[in-house]
């Protein structure tokens, strides 16, 4: 298996493996930390398996090579198709030398203003913990974030950028793209190469992600799931 393959999986087994919480053939993030689940495969051992490490009425947000087919036991919450992207080259640090200086170091301080930003513009699930998984950063206007990115998973050779969100008040600034190269090249520096995940409908995002370098590498689905 490729380490893009089943990525989640990927990550809770090798560079992430010490966030990972296991039953069986299934995976998981603490919940603080981030939704995504995982399982080896989806086949019937598969889904017994993540059944019991969620629990009855647990929610499972997993990456699927095919739309979801309904399994007994579970409840379908929300989906959407998944398109994996990675950059094999490009990706330094911010070309505008007057944003350069504006970016922001963030961390736990700050794991509050992020989970409302990511609550107001939804690139992904976030939590308290999120920031645990690699770097972020971001850009403050009269001392409130209203831009951020970062990294979520890491596998062999291979960081994801994550999180990257702009507040509505503050679009078309250029923010989105001087963050992202500044995660991407500290990810270059590790000897790694950014990938990222987006929305198959989100074509603002996938228009500024080619801009950057980045090419289309895996399609998928993203779903997520409720034990019944």
């Amino acid at each position: 298996m490729h380490a893009l393959d089943n990525v989640i999986w990927q990550a809770l087994t090798t560079r992430q493996a010490r966030f990972a919480e296991a039953v069986g053939q299934a995976r998981r993030f603490p919940r603080e930390v981030t939704s995504l689940t995982a399982f080896a495969e989806p086949s019937f051992d598969g889904y017994e398996s993540l059944a019991a490490l969620v629990g009855s009425g647990g929610t499972a947000a997993l990456f699927l090579r095919d739309p979801y087919e309904p399994h007994a036991g579970w409840d379908f919450v929300a989906g959407a198709p998944l398109l994996q992207m990675i950059c094999d080259h490009g990706g330094g640090r911010a070309d505008d030398p007057t944003l350069r200086h504006v970016i922001t170091e963030l961390g736990l301080r700050d794991s509050r203003e992020m989970m409302e930003l990511t609550a107001l513009t939804r690139p992904g699930p976030f939590g308290s913990r999120t920031h645990e998984l690699g770097d972020y950063v971001g850009i403050r206007c009269s001392e409130k974030l209203v831009a951020m990115a970062g990294e979520r998973l890491k596998v062999p050779g291979h960081t994801e950028v994550s999180a990257v969100c702009t507040h509505p008040e503050h679009t078309g600034k250029g923010y989105a793209a001087v963050l992202m190269k500044e995660v991407m090249r500290r990810i270059r520096e590790r000897g790694d190469i950014p990938i990222l995940h987006v929305r198959q409908d989100n074509a603002r995002a996938i228009e500024l992600y080619k801009r950057l370098g980045f090419r289309e590498n895996w399609q998928g689905h993203f779903a997520v799931l409720r034990r019944v």
